[in-house]
């Protein structure tokens, strides 16, 4: 990410202009510009490539199938054929992902581990959104949501479409409120879930 870091860090380094409204907006734009889809990207260079690009662009990793290495630096994106490079697991941690970004996950069909760790912009929709990808219904093994602000009860319970997910960790959601309930929902849709919750 060395392209991205770099202006970022230029950015940091401007004085506040005088019509500048709070920073908070500047880079909730700018965020938003990250995470915007680009439909003829992703039919020319393939779902994978595509939501390679947008992940890191975004400040979160990617691991591709058959490789222990994770691909931190968008700038070192693997070249060759299109085909070859298939995210096998996706680590958001301190990342800007947000609902408007997910459309690039569409199409990955090897996605077995996702990682949510304080990612401000992750709230129910995001959630719920992954929740109703048909390729990720089936590929979708392990799922960790740990300090995200904005996720509560309803986005949760979303993931339970996800049929094949064998492993969910929720750590430090303040927004959920019933843990009790969570915990029946998945016993009834994911009998064979392991549940794992550090919750107040």
């Amino acid at each position: 990410m060395m392209l991205f870091g770099k202006i970022s860090q230029q950015l940091c380094g401007l004085k506040k202009l005088p019509w500048s409204c709070d920073s908070r907006y500047f880079w909730g734009w700018l965020n938003t510009v990250f995470n915007k889809v680009d439909y003829e990207r992703i039919r020319a260079v393939g779902p994978d490539r595509a939501a390679s690009e947008w992940l890191l662009r975004c400040g979160a990793t990617v691991r591709y199938c058959g490789q222990e290495r994770w691909q931190k630096d968008y700038n070192h994106l693997p070249t060759g054929p299109l085909d070859k490079y298939k995210i096998q697991a996706i680590d958001a941690t301190d990342s800007c992902i947000m609902n408007i970004g997910f459309d690039h996950m569409e199409g990955l069909e090897h996605v077995e581990k996702i990682r949510l760790c304080k990612c401000h912009y992750i709230e129910d929709t995001c959630l719920e959104r992954l929740g109703q990808l048909e390729k990720l219904q089936k590929s979708l093994l392990e799922m960790e949501i740990i300090s995200c602000g904005n996720v509560t009860d309803k986005g949760i319970i979303a993931l339970r479409h996800l049929r094949n997910l064998k492993y969910l960790l929720l750590s430090d959601l303040p927004g959920i409120r019933e843990k009790e309930n969570l915990v029946q929902v998945f016993k009834t849709t994911l009998p064979s879930l392991e549940l794992k919750l550090q919750l107040k």
